[in-house]
């Protein structure tokens, strides 16, 4: 497995030094037009801009992560999608021209999602939470009220159009689970809130091109059995990518936490991953915000990142060894 790290726009700043402090040289990205100040990557040139900026401060772009231009036309089926998976599918292309070969998309129409931002936790670290009650009380989208079917019938019409293209390419598309897995969200529904979900969206489509992202935070949010779930789509080749964090509580009430300090036994979780002979990227997901940080980006400030990825690292290299062992 490759250890990542998720990075947002193009401008190398002190996370840029800190990741190859800690051993990484292969980046995931997003590089939407607010974050780069360029074209969207359905621009060749502008994808490849940002590919020579990574590669010149030591970082291989190997994964686009998230939506790169506004989505809401595609998940929701209004007037206008058509244009806008042109615009995916020739981004598509272009993550082929330019050897960029993971995709980790999701098909919420309301995004990452959370009540609170700002909840205590171990030493004064703040973390984000969700309460369905309170998010109850939140507006209904500027777009009105979807149900799931209508959102499903969106999700094929996309998997249809978009996983040729992909395919033609060699992109792995890595779809990513509904966080927080509840429907509905703003009057959104959402689909892809249970195992059963992933695998009712992975039989639209038995192309090589379509996996899953596996985020093992919302899959433990979901209350679904991890490892077992590890075994099943990694068996099945269809896991491209995974997502570490932990998460203590239930869909309609559940709070982020250290790495080391939730329900899930993380080492054995690892194992998993390793006796089924994943060789796929992962990364640091969701963190605490530490001491001294502005939680102006809560989830994704450095330090707690900086605790995550040396605590993987400890985790993966103990399953090393000891697959090494076990098959000498």
């Amino acid at each position: 497995m490759t250890l990542t790290f998720l990075f947002f726009g193009n401008r190398p700043d002190e996370k840029w030094q800190l990741a190859r402090q800690m051993g990484i040289s292969e980046a995931i990205v997003k590089l939407a037009p607010e974050l780069t100040g360029l074209p969207a990557p359905d621009n060749l040139d502008s994808l490849r801009q940002s590919q020579e900026i990574y590669a010149a401060n030591g970082l291989r772009i190997i994964g686009l992560e998230g939506d790169q231009f506004d989505m809401s036309r595609i998940k929701l089926g209004l007037p206008g999608r058509d244009e806008d998976l042109d615009r995916y599918c020739r981004m598509l292309e272009n993550m082929g021209q330019l050897g960029i070969r993971l995709l980790c998309y999701n098909f919420m129409a309301t995004g990452w999602y959370r009540t609170y931002k700002n909840l205590p936790e171990r030493g004064g670290a703040l973390v984000s939470g969700f309460n369905y009650e309170a998010s109850q009380q939140e507006p209904v989208s500027t777009y009105g009220l979807f149900s799931e079917s209508q959102i499903w019938d969106n999700y094929q019409y996309f998997v249809e159009r978009v996983m040729p293209v992909a395919e033609a390419n060699g992109i792995q598309m890595a779809l990513h689970p509904d966080d927080p897995p509840i429907s509905p969200v703003n009057g959104i529904g959402r689909i892809l809130t249970s195992a059963n979900a992933m695998r009712r969206a992975l039989s639209l489509s038995d192309s090589p091109a379509h996996g899953l992202t596996f985020c093992q935070g919302t899959y433990t949010t979901m209350q679904e059995d991890v490892p077992a779930l590890i075994r099943e789509f990694g068996g099945q080749q269809r896991i491209f990518f995974v997502h570490i964090r932990d998460v203590a509580g239930h869909p309609a009430d559940f709070r982020e936490t250290f790495h080391d300090n939730g329900p899930t036994d993380m080492y054995a979780t690892m194992k998993v991953y390793y006796e089924t002979g994943l060789n796929v990227p992962l990364r640091s997901d969701h963190v605490p915000t530490m001491a001294g940080e502005s939680n102006d980006h809560a989830g994704y400030e450095m330090k707690g990142n900086l605790f995550g990825v040396g605590y993987i690292k400890g985790l993966m290299e103990a399953c090393a060894v000891e697959t090494k062992t076990q098959h000498h």
